[in-house]
């Protein structure tokens, strides 16, 4: 079998699951399971389709950096419910789901998938890290449209997007980038920091959609292109667009380094292999099944991980 890494962008997951599976699956003590058991079929279909032989679970360590706010202080500041001082903000984030998150990194550490994460950065830049530092294909699992930017025909890396659901899925090549944006994987974070995005808190040049963006990249290529030629008067650009640009310097200075993911990171030695389950870890996994009432996600899971 060819090697293949597929990196997780975990939260993304288990948020999805838990508004897709219905909230009825309970343990015996009443704690909601719906996003253990959906992550855990989420896994196996995943796994079961493209077949990776590697299988790395990336965490928001901190969901919402410092360096990052200290740039755009609006950068998901509206999912905010607590300010820590001293760690990460608390993100929003429903009761139920919450009280599972635990169980969630104790299963994968039973089926023994790795959990990875970096202090003060998020999963997109584990993410950005370990597919530009891969020497084997990579396939992204995401959810999160910033992630485009690791698309890479050359290097085989493949974003599988998550948001029309698992029975959507999207494989996301340099082709389906540019058909779907008019923008190269390589251009996709100055279009993001351009167009911005309401969900991430930034809030991109104003009176410049995707349309406009798109245009102005192909144009000028990047954006320091773009800001050189507004900063031209030979350059045949509207006097509306070469303001609107000088008017957002403040903000272009530091959105390229809030969109961009990190692809540096140094994240050590971890085994990220598929492989079935010894019997210790096979009669850990077959307790908390029991315990969590997994329910048919146990032996999906199992099955999927190559286990009999």
């Amino acid at each position: 079998m060819t090697e293949r890494l597929m990196l997780l962008d975990t939260a993304s997951l288990y948020f999805r699951a838990f508004y897709g599976v219905p909230d009825s699956l309970k343990a015996a003590d009443g704690t909601s399971v719906n996003a253990v058991r959906g992550l855990l079929d989420i896994i196996s279909r995943l796994v079961t389709d493209y077949e990776p032989t590697q299988l790395v679970a990336c965490w928001d360590d901190d969901w919402r950096p410092a360096w990052r706010v200290e740039l755009i202080p609006s950068y998901k500041a509206h999912r905010v419910v607590e300010v820590v001082e001293t760690a990460a903000d608390i993100e929003e984030t429903p009761d139920p789901l919450v009280v599972q998150i635990p169980l969630i990194r104790e299963v994968l550490g039973i089926l023994g998938i790795p959990i990875v994460g970096a202090a003060e950065h998020e999963a997109d830049d584990v993410i950005g890290s370990l597919a530009t530092q891969a020497n084997v294909p990579v396939d992204v699992v995401t959810g999160d449209r910033d992630l485009f930017q690791l698309v890479d025909d050359a290097r085989d890396v493949r974003v599988i997007y998550t948001a029309r659901g698992m029975s959507k899925l999207e494989v996301l090549t340099d082709a389906s980038v540019v058909a779907k944006y008019a923008v190269l994987p390589e251009q996709y974070a100055d279009f993001a920091a351009l167009r911005g995005d309401a969900s991430d808190g930034l809030p991109g040049v104003k009176g410049i959609g995707e349309k406009t963006a798109a245009s102005l990249l192909r144009d000028f290529v990047d954006l320091d292109g773009i800001r050189a030629a507004a900063a031209d008067p030979s350059v045949a650009l509207s006097a509306t667009m070469r303001a609107r640009i000088t008017d957002a310097a403040a903000y272009l200075d530091v959105a390229p380094k809030v969109v961009e993911v990190v692809r540096d990171l140094q994240l050590g030695e971890f085994d990220a292999a598929i492989r079935p389950l010894d019997d210790e870890h096979r009669a850990a996994f077959d307790r908390f099944a029991e315990q969590w009432n997994l329910g048919g996600a146990a032996p999906r899971v199992l099955a999927a991980l190559g286990n009999d």
